[in-house]
């Protein structure tokens, strides 16, 4: 029984009026959570992690626009420099909008792996055209 039944039958009153409304509500609640609530708590998360792995010396944009980096990190602020004159500017953690010295290291670890993965299928090609050609260099016998 799909919802769009159910939601009939509850309007109806042939599933019972009350049982068939609770099942829809709880189904309404179900893809809420996993269309809603579920994907910001996701965000919510991977966000707070980028501001607790915000270390000194990293180059971050705040959720203001202003670029800088890190001199220093106390419990809740952050101290950044920006500017050829070395403006020092304090910030709460919570302004750190993206962090690009570890989206670098990120993408270099992509690129790794991309590079590891290629290599990798690129021997077992070679190993495995080497296998075919020992194959077909044996001696062919006559009958």
């Amino acid at each position: 029984m799909n919802i769009f039944t159910t939601f009939a039958a509850a309007a109806t009153g042939g599933m019972g009026g009350s049982t068939g409304m609770i099942i829809m509500m709880v189904a309404l609640f179900a893809a809420m959570y996993f269309f809603t609530i579920r994907p910001q708590k996701k965000q919510q998360k991977k966000e707070q992690e980028l501001r607790d792995n915000t270390q000194v010396g990293d180059e971050i944009t705040t959720i203001g626009g202003i670029c800088g980096r890190v001199v220093a990190i106390k419990d809740d602020t952050v101290t950044i420099e920006t500017g050829s004159d070395r403006t020092k500017i304090k910030f709460k953690k919570f302004a750190i909008g993206t962090n690009h010295t570890a989206n670098e290291k990120i993408q270099a670890e992509r690129e790794a792996a991309k590079a590891a993965a290629q290599s990798a299928a690129q021997a077992k090609k070679e190993k495995k055209s080497k296998s075919k050609d020992s194959v077909d260099d044996r001696p062919k016998s006559e009958d």
